[in-house]
């Protein structure tokens, strides 16, 4: 049996290379947008790549949303976009500096 570690807070914590559906920076919260949102736990940096947010299997599919590009609403004045970071991978990155407490958005386009 697997021992579970937590912190005095009651927090689980993970190894380093634990999958995480989500990066340890954000987390999932009621936002003021629509329904909910990713939310920034500590301050992230600008530049600072979050995860991939959809992927493709083959071409002949349509794109198919990650926990990470599950939870992203739109801003006309967004802190973050999508783009490809890999052959059929869109990942997230801060494109400025994100405060802890701030909701991650992007500006929503057709890609």
């Amino acid at each position: 049996m697997t021992k579970t570690n937590f912190t005095p807070a009651g927090k689980k914590t993970f190894k380093a290379d634990s999958y995480r559906p989500l990066p340890a920076s954000v987390t999932i919260n009621n936002s003021k947008i629509d329904g909910l949102g990713l939310f920034a736990v500590q301050d992230i940096k600008e530049g600072t790549y979050l995860g991939e947010t959809h992927f493709k299997i083959d071409e002949n599919r349509d794109w198919m949303r990650t926990p990470l590009g599950g939870f992203i609403n739109h801003s006309e004045q967004s802190n973050a976009e999508i783009s490809l970071s890999g052959e059929n991978i869109r990942g997230l990155t801060a494109k400025r500096n994100i405060l802890k407490g701030e909701e991650i958005t992007v500006l929503y386009t057709l890609y």
